[in-house]
């Protein structure tokens, strides 16, 4: 997995857009100016939003994601190299779909459906 296949994968949703909020080559992913996928300018691994604080802590003793320093506690670090393909597919379209579910129904019915 690396930086450019996790770009790749977050460009597919639709409204997804992605920037560098904080400068230095950092790539945040967004849905409706809400963050679902961040990585940061160390590339060591894409941060994703769990739907819960259980989620995460059971992805993290599970060995398949770290803490994601900076973020809350419901997102979890999921390092490169450190799980399969699938995995990180399904892990962001969990974040994807978590956020997309959190914004206004007004936002939502702008951004289409997923596939």
């Amino acid at each position: 997995m690396s930086r450019e296949l996790v770009n790749q994968i977050c460009a597919t949703y639709p409204g997804a857009d992605v920037s560098d909020p904080w400068g230095g080559g950092h790539d945040a992913w967004k849905v409706g100016g809400k963050m679902f996928a961040a990585i940061g300018a160390m590339g060591a691994g894409v941060a994703v939003k769990c739907p819960d604080i259980d989620t995460a802590n059971m992805l993290k003793d599970a060995g398949v994601a770290q803490h994601a320093k900076y973020f809350h506690k419901s997102w979890v670090m999921l390092p490169f190299g450190a799980t399969s393909e699938d995995e990180y597919r399904h892990r962001i379209r969990v974040s994807y779909d978590t956020i997309r579910a959190g914004l206004p129904k007004k936002v939502q019915a702008t951004l289409g459906t997923v596939d």
